[in-house]
């Protein structure tokens, strides 16, 4: 059976919280991805996503003058890396997210997404074909 830890991306994206709204989408953009840990000094203080993002275009902010942390979700919510893909989606299914971060010894040390989820059941499904 697998674990999330097996599933994680392990390369963690950071960016830091006085970044701007702008610099967030281009460093996700260029990555390929859809989140990043939000830094504050040696710790994450939340994460920013896609949706985050496209959330406060809706409301029609000004994108121009905020910062990430005006935008981040927090506290990040987490999963432990032992824990089974079954866990880590009905967590997401249940907080209404797509990304978690992924701990081991209340250490983040990886995330892991709905994307990543919807791939690792494809193979399963497959599999049982």
């Amino acid at each position: 059976m697998s674990t999330v830890g097996q599933l994680m991306t392990k390369d963690v994206s950071t960016i830091l919280e006085d970044a701007s709204i702008h610099e967030a989408a281009n460093l996700m953009q260029k990555q390929r991805i859809g989140s990043l840990l939000v830094q504050k000094g040696q710790d994450f203080s939340g994460i920013i996503t896609e949706t985050d993002i496209v959330r406060g275009v809706a409301e029609q902010r000004d994108m121009t003058q905020l910062t990430v942390q005006a935008l981040m979700s927090s506290p990040i919510i987490t999963v432990n890396r032992t824990l089974s893909p079954q866990y880590a989606r009905d967590l997401m299914a249940d907080r209404h997210i797509r990304h978690l971060a992924v701990t081991e010894d209340d250490k983040i040390v990886g995330v892991i997404s709905v994307r990543d989820l919807l791939a690792y059941f494809k193979t399963v499904a497959k599999n049982l074909e």
